[in-house]
């Protein structure tokens, strides 16, 4: 996106036109505003997989039943070209997913039709589809097919103790019937996100396509790859022979305070694992080889602890193990890349200014070019002279595109059609302000439907999480500004200090000053906002999850400007946090150290925000979840004490099935009605 518009996408072969399939709008008043119902029912669109002759392109389609919750992910298809409607390919009951092309034109995928995921192969209609895994434990993504067709590795979670199923399925057997149900400790970390941890590991599985034959190719007491890290994390080789992976193998504990992610190697065949990466102290992942097999290329980090550290492209000699970086300037964080079937090409995405883009570079290393820009691109595989890509924009659910070798795209999918041509979603303005140190601090600005700007509207300002993350013009399945700007508000989504996109400095300088730099930049956007014409700057809310409510929690206690707040997951109480987190190598980054060290708590009594809850008189609602172990429940439960020990207007929610983030159906029904009934309370115009 432009500042307010869309701008025309750039490629590495020139100036890009886009051809949008909706259809014609009616004119805005006849359109109604979003809903809640649209967001929850809006069909999701992803993983796309481009068929071995290019032709064909399987994605997964997910639909939810309003009235259960219930989520049914099926494997539909369309021709690569655009030449026909997509189609089902593989649909059911249960959930199907994770379509993969075999060599031979076959189709392997998970699904849940049997129970426990399990892998499946169909023929290149999607029929006849036959189970070729049966572990108690199932299977997880990544789901890698080998180039010669023959194989599929995978994640399964197991008993590091035992060798072979029939001992994990007696142990799993004898814990499930235990009556005593208790979680026993014996190392770090012992849980994460939103799972305990403390007993079974993740290993790479590879299966025989024909036979169904498992070995486990990463035994031991480790995870391989590390859990919750698994994107990208298993590679086969050219000639099938070799599959690299990703573990963590510095020892017990340490796992839970490093960030030194290694690539290893192991036969396909099964033996000991090679270390790739010896050098870098810091994290490697997802490997990839390169097609003619001479080099693994691996996305690395250069500073170990820092989990938002840029996030290179380095290439491994096979050969001699000699490394070289493929490009440092400009400053892009890589996030997913793929080499070109005939190698000559790397393709990646990556986040500027507010856009999740995809580039291209010469897989030998060089300057990267811009493929396609505007929106986010979520996914992508390169074909053969073209790309397909899915991708989303703050007013769009994914869809497909494809991207030919002109320089032209041509949409593939159109999910959501029908609601999105009935609904007034008012285009986004990208616009900045000066933020601290005069520092251009960039900010989406989103006007409610049907705008008029002789009125004034009340402003509700969304902080996003991380805090190394950022508000992109992309569509959100949780915080949608399009839906909170759908209420009637003028909605402001900033990117302050730690946000991505801008340059690894920008990121940088939120460590050790949470509370510094990026409020300074928060209320430079507060007060550009409050300034314009159409907002009523005396009905101004304020809303964040994660680091965005630590960011309400802080300035609650330190302005009285806002009528309302929403904290959601918010760390209110560092010190205390430091310590029962999941990740332990975050805090320590983030202050400065262990949370004994003298660094750590200085930034602990100078960045706090429970020290200056005597101050707080803002109505604030609170949302915190048991299953959350990145900002532990206690977090919520300590504002909302002290919130109504202080007699502040307060309520909250607490969920018992979510973590970190509200993914259910219903729970996230619930969520919205909770949030949008308080702000609304609060917001509404005083009456006469």
């Amino acid at each position: 996106m432009s500042r307010a518009l869309r701008l025309p996408i750039v490629a590495a072969f020139g100036l890009l036109t886009t051809s949008v399939l909706l259809p014609a709008p009616a004119h805005a008043q006849a359109r109604r505003p979003m809903a809640l119902e649209d967001l929850i029912t809006a069909v999701r669109v992803s993983d796309p997989q481009l068929s071995p002759d290019g032709r064909r392109v399987l994605f997964v389609r997910t639909t939810t039943d309003s009235a259960t919750g219930r989520r049914n992910a099926d494997i539909w298809v369309v021709p690569a070209d655009g030449s026909a409607p997509p189609r089902p390919f593989i649909e059911g009951p249960k959930s199907d997913g994770s379509p993969r092309f075999l060599s031979d034109g076959r189709v392997v995928f998970a699904s849940t039709r049997d129970g426990a995921a399990q892998l499946y192969v169909a023929d290149g209609e999607g029929k006849i589809a036959r189970a070729i895994t049966t572990l108690g434990a199932g299977v997880q993504e990544p789901i890698v097919v080998s180039p010669d067709g023959r194989m599929v590795a995978f994640v399964s979670d197991v008993y590091p103790r035992c060798t072979d199923e029939a001992c994990n399925a007696r142990t799993r057997d004898s814990v499930e019937k235990d009556p005593v149900k208790v979680h026993a400790l014996t190392r770090l970390p012992y849980r994460h996100w939103n799972e305990w941890w403390e007993s079974v590991r993740h290993h790479v599985f590879v299966t025989d396509v024909e036979s169904g034959a498992t070995r486990d190719l990463t035994p031991g007491d480790y995870d391989a790859p590390p859990h919750f890290y698994e994107d990208g994390a298993i590679a086969f080789s050219p000639d099938s022979r070799e599959l690299a992976f990703v573990s963590k193998r510095d020892g017990k504990d340490s796992e839970m305070w490093t960030t030194n992610h290694d690539v290893w190697t192991v036969p396909v065949s099964g033996g000991a694992a090679k270390k790739l990466t010896t050098s870098n102290p810091a994290a490697d992942m997802t490997p990839v080889y390169s097609p003619d097999g001479r080099w693994i290329v691996v996305r690395a980090q250069r500073r170990a602890g820092f989990e938002a550290d840029r996030w290179y492209l380095d290439a491994y000699d096979r050969a001699s193990g000699a490394k070289r970086t493929l490009f440092t300037t400009p400053d892009l964080s890589v996030d997913d890349f793929k080499f070109s079937p005939d190698g000559k090409t790397i393709w990646f995405t990556a986040v500027r200014e507010g856009t999740g883009n995809l580039y291209t570079m010469p897989a030998t290393g060089g300057t990267p070019k811009l493929a396609a820009q505007g929106g986010a691109v979520v996914a992508f595989q390169p074909g053969n002279g073209f790309a397909v890509f899915a991708k989303s924009s703050l007013v769009a659910p994914p869809d497909l595109y494809r991207l030919a070798g002109d320089g032209t795209t041509r949409q593939l999918t159109n999910e959501n059609a029908g609601w999105l041509a009935a609904v007034d979603l008012p285009k986004p303005a990208s616009l900045t302000v000066a933020g601290a140190g005069g520092t251009p601090v960039q900010y989406w600005l989103l006007k409610p439907p049907h705008f008029d700007a002789t009125k004034k509207y009340p402003v509700v300002f969304l902080i996003h999480g991380g805090p190394q993350s950022s508000w992109e013009d992309a569509w959100s399945t949780r915080w949608n500004p399009s839906l909170w700007a759908a209420q009637g508000w003028v909605v402001a989504a900033p990117n302050p200090r730690g946000s991505t996109g801008f340059g690894q400095k920008f990121v940088d300088e939120i460590s050790q000053d949470w509370c510094g730099k990026p409020m300074t930049d928060l209320r430079a956007v507060f007060d550009a906002v409050s300034a314009l014409p159409y907002v009523d700057r005396t009905r101004a809310g304020l809303a964040g999850a994660s680091y965005g409510g630590y960011a309400v929690d802080w300035l609650i206690g330190h302005t009285n400007r806002f009528k309302a707040a929403v904290s959601h997951d918010g760390v209110f109480n560092v010190e205390s946090m430091a310590l029962t987190t999941e990740e332990l190598w975050f805090p320590e980054w983030e202050f400065g150290g262990p949370a004994w060290s003298a660094t750590a708590r200085r930034n602990y009594a100078r960045c706090s925000p429970h020290l200056s809850v005597d101050k707080i008189r803002t109505p604030t609602f609170v949302i915190t979840n048991e299953q959350d172990f990145r900002v532990p429940l206690d977090q919520g439960l300590q504002l909302f004490t002290a919130l109504r020990r202080n007699g502040v207007p307060s309520e909250g929610l607490v969920f018992q099935n979510e973590g970190h983030w509200v993914l259910g159906a219903l729970d996230s029904r619930r969520w919205h009605q909770a949030v949008f009934g308080w702000l609304h309370r609060y917001l509404a115009p005083v009456s006469p």
